[in-house]
């Protein structure tokens, strides 16, 4: 998008100098990533950076403020989910955003005739550890360091880390914070967490591998029983679920222990906020059970090819359908209609010129909300994609897509 970027990019790549990228990915999270990584960054231009992070926290503070809103997202939590000793708001947030031509004619390259489109919020963290590697990574093997800048608000490096120990850590021992995860040894995004490990000095534990005595939690670190003041939580619902993985404690207790991240707010602000948001970048979104029921229809176009069908509370776009027919939307017992949704699909303008063509890009905004601090954005995620869905498992059999990371110009 940044085009004298894009062509000195193009022109100077290499194939040895991404090896030694992935490489150097795998030596330093000690283990070996199972996500494609895309052969590029993407190049943001700042204007449109800060257009993205400025919605993004306009819906997220108008959700937070919403009390009305927030009583009927609460409704949608399981009961066996219903997790205690809420906080106020959440300490992560992500918001996605695709790009759209608003000009006339093809798009012929101006960054100012594209506009951000929102593809989903979840108040839930990503990997705050891998991209912050993954975009030194571009810079130092592509040298890239004197041209863009890595983090957004004037961040580096260290600023970074700083906000991330203030939001999971706060002021415990790093000792007695864990990133609670299921079955983390097998999950794509275990190099993350090995990061988070070595940046932060805290340990990946398996969800079913807590101990609860009473009101406490432990776990074993280097063979002792070691108390939980503080979890990262990283579990998703659905997972356990999908998995018939059983906590190691009562998830819904009262228990004495703080979330970076509480559980809750995973369902709080979700798919499920689509249809509550009123912003010029939010594409019109209708709950199935309304939608069956006859309310709302107006809001999609009569164009069935043009719609998304997806669950509310799924992972990594599972359960996504392009163009539902009747018989599939009919076919969603009545009880779980209310958790599934109806999105105006946007056809998202390429953006990116790689050697295999026009490519699409995906650009996730990264939040942190610490304790006694302000929403923030510090961090971005892209994925680069030329098929139907942007996700890197959707993505595997070509190159110059995947997961990537955003530089900003």
């Amino acid at each position: 998008m940044i085009r004298h970027l894009r062509q000195a990019f193009n022109h100077n790549y290499t194939d040895a100098a991404y090896q030694h990228l992935l490489a150097d990915l795998n030596r330093i999270t000690r283990t070996e990533l199972s996500i494609r990584v895309a052969e590029t960054p993407v190049f943001l231009p700042q204007t449109m950076l800060q257009q993205m992070i400025d919605a993004g926290a306009a819906m997220t503070h108008q959700l937070v403020s919403d009390t009305e809103y927030l009583q009927q997202a609460a409704a949608t939590i399981p009961p066996a989910f219903r997790v205690a000793n809420q906080s106020a708001r959440p300490h992560f947030m992500t918001v996605d955003f695709g790009l759209v031509h608003t000009g006339d004619g093809s798009w012929q390259g101006d960054p100012a005739t594209l506009e951000p489109r929102l593809v989903e919020l979840q108040a839930f963290p990503s990997v705050f550890g891998l991209q912050s590697l993954l975009g030194q990574l571009y810079c130092k093997h592509f040298n890239l360091s004197g041209s863009v800048a890595q983090y957004p608000n004037d961040l580096d490096e260290t600023t970074y880390w700083q906000l991330l120990r203030q939001t999971i850590v706060a002021d415990h021992d790093p000792a007695n914070v864990v990133l609670l995860e299921v079955s983390p040894d097998q999950q794509k995004t275990l190099p993350d967490f090995h990061i988070h490990e070595d940046r932060l000095g805290i340990a990946t534990v398996d969800i079913a591998h807590v101990r609860q005595r009473g009101r406490h939690l432990f776990y074993e670190r280097d063979g002792v029983e070691t108390p939980i003041r503080r979890i990262y939580n990283r579990s998703i619902a659905d997972e356990m679920v999908r998995k018939s993985i059983q906590p190691g404690f009562d998830l819904t207790a009262d228990l004495d222990v703080e979330w970076a991240g509480h559980p809750n707010w995973y369902f709080l602000i979700s798919k499920f906020a689509l249809p509550y948001l009123r912003h010029p970048f939010v594409p019109p979104a209708v709950f199935l059970s309304d939608f069956l029921n006859g309310r709302s229809r107006d809001r999609l176009s009569a164009d069935r090819s043009q719609w998304v069908f997806k669950p509310l509370f799924s992972f990594a776009g599972k359960g996504i359908e392009f163009g539902p027919s009747d018989e599939t939307l009919a076919a969603v017992p009545a009880a779980e209609r209310a958790n599934y949704l109806l999105q105006q699909r946007v056809a998202f303008t390429p953006t990116v010129d790689t050697p295999f063509g026009m490519t699409q890009v995906e650009v996730r905004i990264m939040y942190v909300w610490p304790d006694g601090g302000d929403l923030q954005a510090i961090q971005t995620l892209t994925r680069l994609g030329r098929g139907a869905m942007m996700g890197v498992d959707h993505n595997r059999n070509q190159q110059w897509v995947g997961g990537s990371a955003g530089l900003i110009a």
